[in-house]
């Protein structure tokens, strides 16, 4: 009797489709392939969306941030030259994004007589607890110490310290010395304790 050879279905047989590299994907979206950025949209906006947020100090405005970042990618992609240096490049696109935006709001401020808006979501206390309340307002107090530091101690400080990004890596991004990035966190250290005194419980560097 002959035993006829197992056969498996033909999904079981092929093997899994390769996960192209962030380098394959710029040098596809450098081509005009629209579907690579997408796919750099993917792996890259959860954490650029965070990033953008805690700098900014608005989910909302972070987010649109960071389309505006990923849609300068594409159009700046024939500029980029491949060094394995991908994410510093778009992290500087969208620093430069919320640069230009703070500048412009400088200037729109001075000619303006309105006066800004005061804390959102301080009156939706519902039923919490006195703990819980001091909790938030702690957040809100460290979100809005760090949302007024300049921009050149307050990126450098969310990439170190959230993000998890090296000194080497930060100053890449910053275009500056390993040194610079270091006294710059330091620096925003200092300047948020004092801003926030019994609420800030992070330790100098």
């Amino acid at each position: 009797m002959t035993i006829p050879p197992t056969t498996r279905p033909p999904s079981e047989l092929e093997e899994p489709p390769e996960v192209p590299t962030d380098v394959q994907l710029m040098a596809r979206m450098q081509s005009g392939d629209r579907a690579a950025l997408g796919g750099l949209v993917d792996r890259h906006k959860d954490r650029l969306v965070n990033y953008l947020t805690r700098i900014t100090g608005q989910r909302d405005r972070g987010e649109e941030l960071a389309q505006e970042a990923f849609l300068r990618l594409f159009q700046t992609a024939a500029k980029y030259r491949e060094q394995g240096r991908l994410l510093p490049f778009l992290y500087r696109i969208a620093t430069n994004l919320v640069r230009t935006e703070e500048r412009r709001e400088r200037r729109y401020r001075l000619f303006s007589i309105t006066h800004p808006h005061g804390p959102s979501g301080e009156t939706h206390t519902h039923a919490a607890g006195p703990a819980r309340l001091l909790q938030q307002e702690a957040q809100r107090e460290v979100q809005r110490a760090l949302a007024e530091l300049p921009l050149r101690f307050r990126a450098p400080v969310v990439l170190h310290g959230v993000e998890g990004w090296t000194y080497q890596a930060i100053a890449t991004l910053l275009g500056c010395r390993e040194g610079t990035v270091k006294s710059r966190i330091h620096r925003g250290h200092q300047r948020l304790r004092s801003r926030l005194q019994g609420y800030w419980k992070g330790e100098g560097q």
